[in-house]
């Protein structure tokens, strides 16, 4: 993840109360957490897509706090969150570790994935919500590290990704500065078509099947997810 997010994941969280877990990850409207309806729309999508099951042990990458994390390994025998933030491990290790079935690692998530030891061990992965914060050599060294160190996994979710169709939407009357759509320092990060992350996602090794978030789900009409596989089998 591009330092200047690093820094602000790390400093950020720092200004919330430790038990306030969606303010730290900043899932927030004006800055009170989102509802419960919101997180169980999140959970729900990727426990479906990804056909999670007792069988699976997910890797959750960007993982945070932890506090999403949980509530995805529940749908699963195992799980293990990756994520670079100090501060935010910390909190997923005195708050959601529970040792060996969920545990929590402090490491840059595109190094994880780079040098994993023990590959076999994980079926399913998600990344919700981060994506974009990757710098773009990042977020393809990242999916093709998936592809070709985790033979294993058959699936993967990448949630909540700004769609750069629905940009001028988005920003309406406000100011766009020229680049901003390209910078992962931007608050949502890197905005893609959905013709552009298929493509990215084919480089790397995986089909890909892009769909609209819930249509309740707030924010969600300038997103949306992709499910990545290996082949069209596992549509």
């Amino acid at each position: 993840m591009n330092h200047n997010v690093n820094r602000f994941y790390d400093e950020y969280p720092k200004r919330c109360r430790r038990d306030d877990f969606w303010g730290q990850v900043k899932r927030t409207v004006n800055g009170v957490p989102v509802s419960q309806d919101q997180i169980d729309l999140i959970v729900n999508s990727v426990a479906t897509d990804l056909a999670l099951s007792k069988q699976d042990t997910l890797l959750d990458l960007c993982c945070g706090n932890g506090a999403l994390s949980t509530l995805f390994f529940k749908h699963c025998k195992a799980g293990v969150g990756v994520d670079c933030s100090e501060y935010l491990i910390s909190i997923a290790n005195a708050n959601f570790a529970s040792p060996p079935d969920q545990i929590f690692i402090l490491r840059d998530v595109v190094e994880y994935c780079e040098n994993v030891v023990t590959p076999g061990m994980f079926s399913k992965a998600v990344c919700h919500g981060s994506f974009a914060y990757l710098e773009q050599d990042m977020a393809q060294a990242l999916l093709h590290s998936l592809s070709k160190n985790f033979p294993s996994i058959e699936r993967v979710f990448i949630g909540e990704c700004p769609d750069k169709a629905f940009l001028s939407d988005f920003f309406g009357d406000r100011p766009l500065v020229p680049g901003t759509e390209n910078d992962p320092c931007a608050p949502l990060g890197i905005w893609r078509t959905q013709e552009e992350f298929v493509s990215l996602a084919e480089r790397c090794g995986w089909q890909a099947k892009v769909q609209k978030m819930p249509e309740n789900y707030l924010g969600g009409y300038y997103r949306y997810d992709v499910i990545l596989f290996r082949d069209a089998r596992q549509t």
